[in-house]
């Protein structure tokens, strides 16, 4: 990046020319993410209202560019790493979020949970520990009083608050319950989402799941991690009178669970009126059509 490069393009941006500013725009927005503390100095620095808006929308363009280039790698990627799917979700409200600060975040929920196993432990034992440091020490739960908000799709957030909804919840639940050694994959079930505590030996060396996974039992994170039964799943689906799908009671992978995400955040900015924001989520969501 030349510094001096950039600094004499942002200086230009308060040119009354419409050509010239459209010219300045252009070639900032070839430039890599790693220009926006430059920009946001000027915008610090300038109180001509024209210019900081022009920032402003430069800014918000060369971010939500980097996120679609950041995700466009990661659907192309052979792992697709469910926190960093999470994490690329929370970019979107929250540029300056850090992948390392949630990693923190969420390694200290799983210290407390590791305190309390041990090796003698059955696959219920282990859910009712996990429960009980989630939902009864950290109380996390349902944001009942914002139920759609958008922020219940951004982990930074629920993080931080401990109030989600049942998709934000349950990608937190499963990724300490991986890291801590649990076959615990998320179930994309239609007006809820839920977990599957999965028999180890459907999952092969690459940490890929088998065809037909076998499910020992379903877990219900937003009912303080409830344990359920397939019978529970039926009755459910009936109850919602919805056409029974295998899907239904299967684990669903990782692409499955992002793309539910930002579904979520299309459907919560439309709710709130925020038709800009919609909009950029859909183009977002086209990547995973590609």
């Amino acid at each position: 990046m030349d510094r001096d490069k950039i600094k004499a393009l942002i200086a230009l941006l308060d040119d009354p020319n419409d050509e010239v500013f459209s010219s300045v725009e252009h070639a900032l927005l070839k430039e890599p993410v790693e220009i926006v503390p430059e920009l946001e100095k000027a915008w610090e620095a300038s109180l001509d209202g024209l210019f900081q808006s022009r920032v402003e929308n430069i800014i918000h363009t060369i971010q939500l560019n980097d996120i679609h280039t950041e995700l466009k790698n990661w659907l192309a990627s052979p792992n697709k790493d469910l926190l960093y799917g999470a994490f690329l979700v929370c970019k979107y409200q929250y540029p300056e979020v850090s992948i390392i600060r949630l990693k923190e975040q969420l390694s200290e929920l799983r210290k407390d949970i590791w305190l309390e196993m041990n090796e003698h432990l059955t696959s219920l034992e282990k859910i009712r520990i996990v429960n009980h440091v989630l939902f009864d020490i950290h109380k996390f739960s349902r944001n009942t009083s914002r139920y759609l908000a958008p922020e219940n799709n951004y982990i930074c957030e629920v993080l931080n608050t401990h109030k989600g909804n049942p998709l934000s919840v349950s990608v937190i639940y499963s990724i300490l319950c991986r890291e801590l050694g649990m076959p615990v994959y998320g179930v994309n079930l239609p007006k809820n989402f839920i977990l599957a505590f999965i028999d180890e030996t459907a999952i092969n060396d690459n940490d890929q799941l088998a065809d037909e996974a076998a499910v020992l039992f379903y877990i219900n994170p937003i009912n303080k991690g409830a344990v359920l039964g397939r019978k529970e799943i039926e009755y459910f689906v009936k109850q919602q009178k919805l056409q029974p799908k295998e899907e239904f009671f299967l684990p669903c992978d990782n692409v499955t669970i992002i793309k539910r995400m930002f579904n979520n955040l299309s459907f919560g900015y439309d709710s709130n009126g925020e038709e800009a924001k919609k909009e950029e989520i859909q183009k977002l969501l086209a990547l995973f059509d590609e």
